[in-house]
């Protein structure tokens, strides 16, 4: 995402890093999991509520925003205000902080101006952490477009661009982190593939969420009440610890020819 993601991360989580985070966890203390979203299970995952990221976000996290229905997670963006923000969002992260692997969502991506739709990995200065962070976000300034991005120690400008289909359909969306390396799949196809030694190098939470905008327009456009609401639905999450393969039958791991150390 933006250079903001730090900046707004501050401003909003500081006064939930002692809960949420514990001091002192700086290693993984997660392992591999399939998550097939029957419920929401409280030992894996934390719905954020009460609070937006920085002033650019026109929502507030909201646990009502947060729904499983028939096997599938539903995060919604909808205009019921909350406090001071025009709109509600849902968003889930996991409790543990988790390092190189698999991480994977089966997921049907909405789109419209202002929004940002997404699966990351984040870890930073909530955390007292360098700023580390893997993408898959999904705007819609003029078209639907997927953007593929990662973020290690103040060094943001990492985006790609490409065109998505707004058809409305599941997509299973993967990338493979592995010491110097990061690759995105989609539907176990190579979308981008990334080397070197200025890549994220610490353990991290899981995250997907749906939010808007009013003020990021140049990157994102302007989100109307007009699109409101909107759904992002979820299938299924998953993440494979680095060494393990082809843990359950939908993941990118399972598919030939992929290298995996």
């Amino acid at each position: 995402m933006m250079k903001c993601r730090a900046n707004r991360w501050l401003s909003a989580l500081t006064l939930m890093a002692s809960a949420v985070f514990p001091s002192g966890a700086l290693s993984q203390n997660g392992g591999s999991f399939f998550e097939p979203f029957d419920t929401l299970s409280q030992n894996r995952w934390f719905v954020s509520n009460g609070w937006a990221n920085g002033d650019h976000q026109s929502c507030l996290w909201h646990r009502n925003r947060v729904e499983v229905e028939d096997g599938k997670l539903l995060l919604s963006l909808t205009g019921h205000s909350k406090q001071d923000r025009d709109f509600s969002c849902g968003e889930i992260q996991t409790q543990d902080r988790l390092g190189y692997g698999t991480f994977e969502a089966r997921m049907k991506v909405p789109y419209a101006r202002g929004m940002n739709a997404n699966m990351f990995t984040f870890i930073g200065a909530p955390q007292d952490r360098p700023h580390n962070e893997i993408d898959f976000e999904f705007i819609a300034r003029n078209e639907p477009t997927l953007q593929t991005n990662f973020h290690f120690k103040g060094d943001s400008d990492n985006a790609k661009l490409q065109s998505m289909p707004d058809d409305e359909v599941f997509r299973t969306y993967s990338f493979i982190w592995e010491p110097g390396r990061i690759r995105w799949y989609i539907d176990g196809k190579l979308q981008r593939d990334l080397s070197g030694d200025a890549l994220p190098n610490e353990p991290q939470k899981m995250y997907i969420s749906i939010w808007s905008t009013d003020t990021l327009v140049s990157w994102m456009g302007e989100f109307s009440a007009n699109s409101a609401p909107q759904v992002l639905e979820v299938d299924w999450a998953a993440y494979t610890k680095l060494g393990e393969r082809c843990a359950f039958e939908q993941s990118v791991l399972c598919e030939d020819g992929i290298d995996v150390p």
